[in-house]
């Protein structure tokens, strides 16, 4: 699995990178989650190296600060790795946004859109 937890499965950036190298693939959906800083540093990664659109959801946004949301990952410490602060590196690396999951098929459908893709 992909998460902030001490011992990772694959990270983002490598899966970002499968998917830019997947043919099959026309866009990515990146969902993550509060605590950490996974998120920020995949973003930065696919504005440089990444061609597909790009969709971005960040779970627990409603989260009071310090909040254990199930698993040691899901926490904000010290401030850092907020919903916030990930929206905003998705929206700097040219990531489009989704801030409710019922928003990820429209936005993703504009995404294509917007790529000449549909």
């Amino acid at each position: 699995g992909i998460g902030g937890d001490p011992v990772n499965g694959t990270g983002f950036i490598e899966c970002l990178a499968a998917f830019e190298a997947d043919e099959q693939t026309q866009a990515i959906v990146m969902i993550g989650e509060i605590g950490g800083n996974a998120e920020q540093e995949a973003a930065a990664w696919a504005a440089e190296n990444v061609t597909k659109p790009i969709v971005g959801f960040v779970a627990g946004a409603t989260a009071p600060p310090g909040k254990r949301m199930g698993h040691a990952g899901a926490i904000i410490s010290g401030g850092k790795g907020t919903a916030e602060e990930k929206f905003a590196a998705f929206e700097a690396a040219g990531i489009a946004c989704a801030k409710d999951p019922s928003e990820l098929g429209s936005v993703l459908l504009e995404s294509l859109k917007k790529a000449g893709l549909r």
